[in-house]
Order: structure tokens, then C-alpha cells, then sequence
């Protein structure tokens, strides 16, 4: 039987509000079903308390003072790093393929992911 999916506001404890509250069983129960995990029942009480504590840590960002801070679109560097374009030859698969832990041919051999 599936289980039932509450609406979004009904979880997450304080994460959606303007203040911290604590990560509840139901919250990490919430978040493992989203990410198709299975979660072992002895383990959603550390979990939730786990966290919690980040997000309580995260939570003190909205109190740094960054007036005067320039605002930034990322944290990467802004200058062009990218070397000059230079062709060589391929190795080859001899060379590519020599710590493949399975291969056919000139090609990797790989589990089946889709049905």
C-alpha cells in the first residue's frame, strides 16, 4: 500500500517558516518516500535530530551582517581559465578501456539501468 503524501506545508517543520522548528520523524519519513528510500525505522529518530542540527546551524546565516557585500550570480571565478585548443590523437581503447572492469570490443560494458 502507498503511502499517503501529506501537502508540502504540512512538513518540514520550520523549513518553510521564517523560524526554526525541529525535524520530526514524519518529516524525514516525508523526505525518504520523495527520494524513493528506504529508511530503517531505528534510524528516523537520528536522522530527524541530525537534521535538525543542520539546519539550526544553517538557520544562523539570516543573522551575518553582509552589508557592504557584493552580490555575486556564483562563486566562481569570473576569468576565463580555458587553455588554448590543441589537437592530438586519441590513446585508443587499449589504452581507455585497460582498467575497465569489463568491456566488449571497444566498448565498457555496464549493468542494465532501465526495465
Amino acid at each position: 500500500m502507498e503511502a499517503a503524501i501529506p501537502p508540502l506545508g504540512e512538513t518540514f517543520g520550520g523549513f518553510l517558516a521564517d523560524f526554526f522548528m525541529k525535524i520530526t520523524k514524519k518529516d524525514i519519513e516525508y523526505i525518504a518516500h520523495l527520494s524513493r528510500l528506504e529508511v530503517d525505522d531505528s534510524l528516523v529518530d537520528k536522522f530527524a535530530d541530525q537534521v535538525s542540527r543542520i539546519l539550526q546551524y544553517i538557520d544562523k546565516l539570516k543573522d551575518v551582517d553582509v552589508s557592504g557585500v557584493e552580490l555575486m550570480a556564483g562563486a566562481a571565478l569570473s576569468t576565463n581559465v580555458f587553455r588554448e585548443d590543441i589537437p592530438h590523437t586519441p590513446p585508443g581503447p587499449e589504452i581507455t578501456l585497460a582498467n575497465a572492469p569489463e568491456r566488449e570490443d571497444d566498448f565498457y560494458m555496464v549493468p542494465k539501468a532501465v526495465g
